[in-house]
């Protein structure tokens, strides 16, 4: 299906997006939108004909775990609500522990990599086909950025996405400004990536803005475009029209006339790259990469058992064991452990960039839970951040954002803070609005936290 030209649809730029010329169609945070009904935004783009697809974020599909049921009827619903020709998702994990490990249960809150190894490749494998026997519609799955990358993996980024697609037949969402984020922090080459994974499985792609501090590129969807990012879409485009091209943003959202000048520059790259092609493959008669041979497959035996890129035998039974779920809960869970809660980093894994990511995994935790619960920073005022950094650092995540703000405020009233007693006690009424049932022993120091504030009114 041909897209066009697409932005994603956040509350905050509605009335901007709805505003904008020459939109094809939006895409909405799965997770953000009701099972039932629409924000009005949507409802008018659709009656005008825009296309307005899911792109989920929870689902943590390269996680050792089966996917949720309830997370999969649940993008299904809103698959069905928004009249979607296809969903997407992310090739990530973003929980780890329980069962499997015998260890509490955490939240990364983030997209975290999953390991580019024929074990973790068989969960995905399994996983993925669970989803799409699930949804309604086809499932296209997005390569990430990361900071961070896994010891002794087997396959490069483009060779494990052909493997994925060879398998299960998904479709790809390939996010140029991840690829360009996985270059300048683990190394690789994107033009290898695009060279090596099948271009004809893309749905769609997306464009974001990131900034580099240190030597580290922050994939922040807050900043501009930069003409790296735009430099990986031309090469893309030298290779393939992709059905869609989408321009993301998530947060420092810039005025209307901003967006359109991005959007611009993205619709002059695909225009300029395309042109570019054309002349090329009219002069040296390639088809369709602009002059650059298609590169092989990575599995090349009929039976799909070899990789010409490592030899390495990859059997394919259609459900990964026991052991390499095991096996991957107990890698996955160190490293988030490490990452949230201070646990010695795990062998083989760079300390500093564990580090980076750790702080900022803290900082996004504390960014989504003033926008959640924005009452939050209206008490504790400036003091909300260090507040909440430091009750990061010995208290992970363990269920959404809006469990975490509840928690973190809990946190705060048993030490006695907010020590300003106006303060508190506003903290105080607010968290006694919101909490569900505690377990005895928390319930019975935060009741006896509220009295006090209650009577040095």
């Amino acid at each position: 299906m041909e897209l066009g030209i697409g932005i994603g649809w956040r509350p905050e730029i509605a009335d901007a997006v709805e505003a904008l010329p020459g939109i094809d169609w939006v895409e909405a945070v799965a997770e953000n939108l009701c099972t039932d009904h629409l924000p009005d935004s949507l409802v008018r783009l659709r009656a005008r004909g825009v296309t307005v697809v899911p792109h989920g974020v929870s689902l943590g599909l390269g996680g050792a775990d089966r996917p949720d049921p309830a997370r999969l009827a649940d993008l299904a619903a809103r698959a069905m609500l928004l009249d979607t020709p296809l969903v997407t998702e992310h090739i990530a994990f973003v929980r780890a522990g329980g069962p499997r490990t015998a260890s509490p249960r955490l939240e990364a809150g983030h997209l975290l990599p999953v390991p580019r190894t024929w074990e973790a490749l068989d969960v995905l494998c399994e996983n993925v086909r669970i989803a799409q026997d699930s949804l309604p519609v086809p499932l296209a799955l997005e390569n990430i950025a990361a900071l961070i990358s896994w010891p002794g993996e087997e396959l490069t980024e483009g060779q494990f996405l052909a493997e994925l697609v060879e398998r299960t037949g998904v479709r790809l969402l390939i996010d140029v400004a991840n690829l360009h984020t996985n270059h300048v922090n683990r190394g690789e080459d994107p033009a290898k990536a695009l060279d090596e994974l099948p271009v004809e499985a893309i749905a769609y792609v997306h464009v974001a803005g990131g900034v580099e501090k240190d030597g580290v590129w922050h994939d922040t969807h807050a900043h501009p475009v930069t003409r790296p990012v735009l430099d990986v879409l031309a090469e893309l485009r030298s290779r393939i029209a992709p059905p869609g091209v989408l321009l993301e943003r998530d947060d420092d959202f810039p005025p209307a006339e901003e967006l359109a000048g991005e959007l611009t520059a993205v619709r002059a790259t695909l225009e300029a790259a395309g042109k570019a092609r054309s002349g090329s493959t009219s002069r040296t008669g390639a088809s369709g990469h602009g002059g650059i041979a298609p590169a092989a497959s990575p599995v090349e035996s009929p039976d799909d058992t070899t990789t010409a890129a490592t030899g390495t035998r990859a059997t394919d039974t259609g459900v990964a064991t026991d052991g390499a779920r095991d096996r991957t809960a107990v890698a996955q869970a160190a490293l988030l452990s490490a990452l949230v809660a201070g646990t010695p980093a795990p062998e083989g894994f760079d300390h500093r960039r564990l580090g980076v990511q750790s702080r900022a995994l803290a900082a996004k935790r504390a960014d989504v839970v003033a926008k959640v619960a924005p009452e939050l920073p209206g008490i504790l005022g400036d003091g909300y951040r260090a507040a909440f950094l430091s009750y990061a650092r010995t208290r992970p995540m363990s269920a959404g954002y809006r469990r975490d703000a509840l928690d973190f405020a809990e946190q705060l009233l048993i030490t006695g803070r907010p020590t300003d007693d106006a303060a508190r006690r506003r903290l105080t009424h607010w968290w006694q609005d919101r909490a569900a049932a505690r377990p005895p022993r928390r319930t019975t120091r935060l009741v006896r936290a509220a009295r006090a504030a209650i009577a040095g009114r």
